[in-house]
């Protein structure tokens, strides 16, 4: 057996590959594997929310997945006899250099973040699957089996399961997986659509069934989303299957043509009882899955990673006490449940046969949609939870307000918002960051040093003066995730000095 690694990352999509990289910029000693002998090649999950993009912009790959991507800016609701459009997240986001919801297929995402790990000398261990783990009082006992048949012995402080919706680091740690199937079954193709307008997300809803079409540009020119119609369960999935739904959702004439991949499916609701077990965590689809109402899925799964990754590589190396480990549950577990609730919300309205349902659904909301969605404050509000940027952690024990919190301005456990507009680009190194807002001469080295004390490369100051997004005198510590920890007004450092030595105690390393 070789030396032990800090952590076992089990699953190479887009969970996995973030929690790699994060673990990568904290120096962890880990491994990455896969069960698969390839990443996907299917466009599989395609939407990336403003706040992801936020969230990997520190690993210098958000520039590279704009570029690839399509930041769809309108929405086409088909209505009988018209259509109405309506602009995507063009309210409520003034505080993201991100204020739009970018189509990329998942294969491409995968890619972005593949090619960024090999670039730091990081292997994905691929058709290498985990068979078995055993925790004891200081690490996981894990049996790998590789492709060839061969088997491995491995030791790992922690095991985090970012395996999907069979994790076998969930089912091997005895953690349930609560939750029930929708009756509905859906059809899903990447092909060409002649007929649409390009750069629109296009939505039909009829008494006869819906159809969505969302721009992807690769693999192919749209993704297809339709509910296959009760009597033809069953039937192959093909594109002639495909255009008959068209025809029969759609009053416009479009020509499906060119399909690149076809599959139907079943819908889950499901969330892991804990997503910790001893050393063995578990992120993305092993905690949560969930109908893809609202594009949340992939982006929920990328941010626990994120979450976590940085807490598993301070406590690994000393820096952080294991008391940090337990925040992963208490911050993300109600992400995770308030995701399901929303999009079983949203699917419900949108599927179900129930004639009440089917009437607001066909005659009622598209007479008062259109006019909700044009109400200002709806729409914000709206947008803010489909982008995720309002997540926020402030009842974590991890968040802490000090004996004067400001009145204005981001709060403890709130994201840092990107005001004034290059702020996250300062504080996107690895590490913590201070903030301290005011007159710069009320923050001399001197005063700084006994908080800071032993903290060396650990914590970045910055003196923002009056380009702060709190006003007068206040401190702001930025957790290495971008969430404030600490936030206080005025210049007295012992709240802040306490929050240190709680969080990033002195002579850990």
């Amino acid at each position: 057996m070789t030396a032990p690694l800090d952590v076992l990352v089990v699953g190479a999509g887009p969970t996995g590959l973030a929690l790699a990289a994060q673990l990568r910029a904290y120096g962890a000693r880990f491994r990455i594997i896969d069960r698969s002998l390839d990443r996907v090649r299917e466009s599989r999950a395609l939407a990336i929310q403003p706040r992801t993009l936020e969230a990997l912009a520190g690993f210098g790959v958000t520039d590279e997945l704009v570029a690839r991507g399509n930041p769809a800016m309108r929405l086409r609701l088909h209505l009988p006899r018209r259509v109405v459009a309506l602009r995507l997240f063009d309210i409520g986001l003034t505080d993201t250099a991100y204020p739009f919801l970018l189509f990329l297929s998942q294969a491409e995402t995968e890619r972005v973040l593949s090619e960024y790990l090999a670039a730091r000398d990081v292997t994905i261990e691929r058709g290498t699957e985990l068979v078995r783990l055993e925790a004891t009082d200081s690490s996981v006992d894990c049996r790998l089996r590789h492709d060839d048949g061969s088997q491995e012995a491995v030791q790992a402080r922690y095991v985090v399961g970012c395996d999907g919706a069979h994790s076998t680091v969930r089912n091997q740690s005895g953690i349930g997986f609560g939750g029930y199937a929708y009756p509905q079954t859906f059809l899903l193709a990447d092909l060409e659509v002649d007929g649409l307008e390009p750069d629109s997300v296009h939505s039909y809803m009829s008494g006869a069934g819906m159809v969505f079409f969302f721009p992807l540009g690769a693999p192919a020119g749209w993704r297809m989303l339709a509910m296959r119609p009760p009597d033809a369960l069953g039937a192959e999935v093909d594109l002639p299957s495909l255009q008959e739904i068209a025809d029969r959702c759609t009053d416009e004439r479009l020509t499906l043509r060119d399909p690149v991949w076809m599959t139907d499916f079943r819908l889950h609701n499901r969330g892991a009882a804990r997503y910790r077990f001893g050393p063995c965590f578990l992120a993305g689809d092993a905690a949560h899955i969930h109908s893809p109402a609202g594009g949340q899925g992939m982006n929920t799964g990328i941010q626990d990673a994120l979450n976590l990754g940085w807490k598993l590589a301070l406590t690994c190396r000393g820096a952080a006490p294991e008391e940090l480990l337990a925040t992963y549950e208490a911050e993300r577990a109600p992400v995770g449940h308030s995701v399901r609730r929303f999009t079983d919300r949203a699917f419900t309205i949108a599927t179900s046969g129930n004639p009440v349902f089917r009437v607001g659904r066909t005659h009622i909301a598209p007479r008062l949609a259109p006019l909700a969605l044009r109400a200002a404050k709806i729409r914000g509000r709206l947008f803010r939870t489909v982008s995720e940027l309002g997540i926020h952690y402030r009842r974590s024990p991890a968040s802490t307000a000090g004996s004067r919190p400001p009145r204005d301005g981001p709060r403890a456990g709130d994201r840092l918002p990107d005001l004034p507009r290059g702020l996250q680009a300062r504080t996107a190194a690895p590490g913590w960051h201070l903030l301290l807002s005011g007159p710069p001469a009320l923050w001399p080295d001197e005063r700084l040093s006994p908080a800071l004390e032993g903290r060396v490369g650990l914590v970045s100051v910055h003196r923002l003066g009056g380009q702060s997004p709190w006003p007068g005198v206040v401190q702001g510590l930025v957790r290495p995730d971008g969430y404030l920890g600490y936030v206080a007004r005025g210049a007295g450092l012992d709240g802040l000095r306490a929050y240190l030595d709680r969080w990033l105690p002195v002579g850990r390393r």
